[in-house]
């Protein structure tokens, strides 16, 4: 388990700012690629000594960096912001949908951070859309 910066609780970029209360927007944090990620997800995970422990986390970020991924996001169970390496991640099982896989966890969790993604851009898009539309109105 690694330690992470309480970061993705505060909203930041420009997406951010059009949304409150949206997640922070992807960043960079040196060598870091920091995605953001929503979602509770039942964990089987092994730590660095070989021992198993079952975690609920609800996830905040995604962290690819040099040689690892990390998934970070609040642990019901110890408290406080947690991170895990995705690939001592033995079994994920998705709150929302019940999905459970032990093989290919990464691509789930990147193709879901790119979803989420792609859902925030669209409604960055209508919200900004509605207020150009109503700007006209109240200038008369």
């Amino acid at each position: 388990m690694h330690a992470f910066f309480a970061s993705a609780a505060a909203p930041s970029g420009p997406s951010a700012e059009a949304l409150p209360g949206a997640p922070a927007a992807e960043r960079q944090e040196g060598a870091w690629r920091v995605l953001p990620l929503e979602g509770t997800f039942d964990l089987v995970y092994e730590d660095g000594t070989g021992a198993w422990s079952a975690r609920r986390l609800e996830a905040r970020e995604l962290k690819l960096g040099p040689g690892r991924t990390l998934i970070g996001g609040i642990d019901r169970g110890r408290g406080g912001y947690r991170g895990f390496r995705v690939d001592r991640i033995r079994r994920l099982t998705d709150g929302a949908t019940g999905q459970r896989v032990e093989t290919g966890i990464l691509d789930l969790l990147l193709g879901r951070a790119e979803a989420q993604r792609r859902e925030r851009a669209a409604l960055a898009r209508r919200v900004a859309g509605r207020a150009r539309r109503a700007a006209p109105r109240r200038a008369a």
